[in-house]
Parts: structure tokens; sequence; C-alpha cells
């Protein structure tokens, strides 16, 4: 049995921080896992700078519900789960997932937990589980389960290499270059053909 693991943002949907610092005007936002891998240290930088203008989950939620999937997103995800189950694995957060689930025809979902006070203000995060990825992704395949991993930045690395293929998809240049033993598409066709060409080698 096979299982397509796939990050969120990058690959289906665009990022969500780079939007709210766009709607905010606050540059220093646009900080995502392409530029800084350690996602505990990205986090509690990104939580200060909230905290530092006075922002709360709502105002995120708020430009959440404008953000619409990539071009063909939802179409790739349509034609990839009529062969294979799929499940999106993303260091983003409950509160923020669901409008985007929505769009996408609600595939499964494994991401984390913001705690946010009664005010609305973000606090902390809670990670599902350490190093979650790359612990997802060996925790199905120690159930039994064949893994094809898909995504853009550093912290999708250990998922696509533990996994029987793994491919970069719309990923930076710096990160193509220092691994390029890992394949790096640009295009849902060209993703879909090596996800079915994967499961038949």
């Amino acid at each position: 049995m096979y299982m397509t693991c796939l990050d969120l943002e990058g690959v289906l949907v665009p990022e969500i921080w780079i939007a709210f610092a766009e709607e905010t005007g606050i540059p220093e936002l646009k900080k995502t896992t392409r530029d800084e891998p350690d996602y505990n240290k990205l986090m509690k930088y990104r939580l200060d700078i909230l905290k530092e203008h006075g922002l709360g989950l709502k105002e995120i939620q708020e430009t959440i519900e404008k953000i619409d999937p990539m071009p063909g997103a939802k179409e790739f995800l349509d034609a990839l789960r009529s062969f294979t189950q799929v499940v999106i694995i993303s260091d983003t957060f409950t509160q923020f997932a669901r409008p985007l689930m929505k769009k996408l025809g609600w595939p499964t979902l494994f991401c984390n937990e913001l705690i946010v006070a009664e005010n609305g203000e973000v606090t902390d995060f809670k990670m599902r589980i350490e190093n979650s990825k790359y612990s997802t992704v060996k925790a199905l395949q120690s159930a039994g389960v064949d893994t094809i991993a898909s995504g853009d930045s550093f912290n999708d690395l250990g998922m696509i290499r533990a996994s029987k293929a793994g491919f970069l998809f719309r990923t930076t240049d710096a990160i193509r270059e220092a691994n390029p033993d890992v394949p790096a598409l640009e295009t849902y066709d060209e993703l879909l053909a090596a996800i079915k060409k994967a499961m038949v080698e």
C-alpha cells in the first residue's frame, strides 16, 4: 500500500505567513521554513512580532479566509487521490487550516495547535510530534505503508529522503543546489507523473 505525503504551504496553497505579511505590511513576517530551517526558532520569532504589533488569531484567520489554493492544486489532489492514498503533513495549525482544507475538498491533514489566550493573543504553539514530517512518515512505514513524499522547504527533506521516492516541488535555487540528488519538479503534471512512476518501480 502506498501513501503520498505532501507538504501544504508552497505546494498546494500559498504561504500563509507571507500573505499575512503582505496584508499587514510587516515584511519581517515573510520569513518561512525556506529561510529558517529551525521551526521552533521561526515560530518564536513570529509570535514576538505578533505581540509587538498587537495582532492575534482573528487577524490571521481573516487573511486566511481570502487565500485560495494554487491554480490547479485541487485538480492535482483529486487526480492523485484517484489512484493513491494521500495525507498532508504540515507545520501549520488547526486554527489556520480549516478554510484551506474546505477549498481543497477536505483531504486528510496532520498539523499542529496554536495556544490562544481568551483575548485572541497567540501565546504559544504545540507541535503534534517532534520532527513531525519525518516522524509521521516513519510511523506510516512501521504500519506497513510505503511512502512517497513531496515538499518545498528544508523541513520537508526528512520525509522526502526517508520515503521510497521523494520530490522537491517549486523549491528555491538554494535548496535545489544543496540537494542535487532529489528530483526538483515545477508543475503538478510532472509531480503526478513522477508519483505514478514511483508506484510501479
